[in-house]
């Protein structure tokens, strides 16, 4: 299995990866490994066209449609 040694990271960055490997129960060697996996891998992105696909058939655009507006009362404070 190949290697990797990331130089010139800042404080900030590492403490975070640090901290990230404590929330998960793991070494910051494999939190790293889990972040550039998910990076690189993660899940596939899809279009907007796509994502409405995805929508489940609810009915006809009728079924949505609105009534006639009823008329309220109100008033106008100063």
């Amino acid at each position: 299995m190949a290697q990797l040694l990331v130089r010139g990271l800042d404080e900030e960055t590492v403490e975070a990866l640090k901290e990230r490997a404590r929330e998960h129960g793991c070494s910051v060697e494999e939190e790293h490994r889990r972040v550039l996996k998910y990076a690189l891998k993660g899940p596939k992105k899809i279009s907007f066209e796509e994502y409405l696909g995805t929508m489940p058939n609810v009915g006809e655009d009728e079924d949505f449609s609105r009534g006639e507006a009823v008329p309220r009362d109100y008033e106008l404070s100063d």
